[in-house]
């Protein structure tokens, strides 16, 4: 999240890019205590996507003033202000709490919405502007999503993945309404898992991939023959190498997706940078990267399709993939040769396809040599 000082901000804020809004004369006033509970606060919003529930909430009671943008960050505030501070974070004070507000405490925005109205309980809450971040209502001190380094919303979406499996990684670190939001933050990933299991299987063939023999640790049946050195089996993990979609047919939302089923078949590999290559591609093979536990992905593109060229790019890796997986519209032409790996093709789920210069058109079905799931 990208620090921008502001004197136009009362205090300080968010916007829908994750950038924060500081005001110099307000951090000069305050304790690092309270300044550490007012980061988690504003943070908070941005992981909890309260800018793009705000819009729903907005279109679902039919609201369009001021006035309910204000209820929306009061019940947005009632959500992270319950159970967010604790282990040495101070409460901020003037701020809205589910007690103070006359509501019960461990529910969503959504929950509080229709609980109160703006009145006397409200009016003794002054810490209450946390930007568009909170609340989806752009304001004047506001940068553009071209500026200051903003998140694309695919970034956004990992960052959030990211810190949801943290938390599930380790619940009892976690207040009940983390817990709750990590466990409600994203749908499942496809099941890569029992997916990449069957690849495995099929490449057990193939070299670099399956079971080796190893003398880096002795045979268990070593002990019956003194004096001669036995390899022992070991199990091998596929290289695995993701074909990604970049073109600018794909969707910023689904370039998320993309990340969040690169992130687990990280882990099924268990973060071994040297087993998991990401190729970006458009109409031609963009960027190849290496990727571990530490993540750090850049998706680049936005031109044309013609995932034959990523298709090539994986295959020259060396050494090559035991395993490939394309990850796409489906908004492509196709290699005429079945790839010596086997190959899984995600499909971003589209209502339709067509084209804005051929209303006939229909893209080509994915190869019947490649297994197919759809995505989304």
């Amino acid at each position: 999240m990208r620090v921008v000082e502001s004197a136009r901000v009362p205090t300080m804020a968010v916007d829908r890019y994750w950038r924060c809004y500081v005001s110099p004369s307000f951090v000069a006033a305050r304790s690092e205590e309270v300044l550490a509970s007012v980061w988690v606060h504003e943070v908070s919003h941005l992981l909890r996507d309260h800018a793009r529930r705000a819009g729903r909430a907005m279109r679902k009671y039919g609201w369009d003033g001021a006035g309910d943008r204000l209820r929306i960050n009061l019940a947005a505030d009632c959500e992270i202000n319950d159970d967010a501070f604790g282990d040495g974070l101070v409460p901020p004070k003037d701020a809205a709490y589910p007690a103070s507000l006359g509501l019960p405490p461990n529910l969503l925005m959504e929950d509080y919405l229709p609980m109160f109205t703006l009145g006397a309980r409200t009016e003794p809450v002054t810490w209450l502007e946390c930007g568009s971040g909170a609340d989806g209502l752009d304001r004047e001190w506001e940068l553009g999503p071209g500026e200051a380094r903003a998140l694309r919303e695919h970034e956004r979406d990992l960052v959030r993945f990211r810190v949801a499996e943290g938390i599930l990684g380790r619940p009892g670190d976690a207040p009940a309404g983390w817990r709750r939001w990590a466990r409600e933050a994203f749908h499942p990933p496809q099941p890569w898992r029992e997916l990449l299991g069957a690849a495995v299987r099929s490449a057990v063939a193939g070299a670099g991939a399956g079971s080796d023999y190893t003398y880096g640790r002795p045979a268990r049946r070593a002990t019956a023959l003194p004096g001669v050195v036995l390899p022992s089996l070991r199990h091998q993990l596929p290289r695995v190498a993701v074909v990604v979609d970049t073109s600018g047919s794909v969707a910023e939302q689904e370039l998320g997706t993309a990340l969040v089923e690169i992130a687990a078949i990280s882990r099924t590999l268990g973060g071994r940078r040297e087993l998991l290559s990401v190729v970006s591609c458009d109409a031609a093979a963009q960027l190849v990267q290496r990727i571990g536990a530490e993540g750090g992905l850049t998706l680049v593109g936005g031109g044309g399709t013609d995932l034959r060229e990523g298709f090539a790019a994986a295959l020259r890796l060396n050494p090559p993939p035991d395993v490939m997986v394309v990850l796409t519209d489906g908004q492509t032409a196709w290699p005429s040769r079945r790839p010596p790996c086997r190959t899984v093709i995600g499909l971003f789920r589209r209502p339709s396809t067509v084209s804005e210069h051929d209303p006939d058109y229909r893209p080509e079905l994915p190869p019947e040599w490649a297994h197919t799931v759809q995505l989304g």
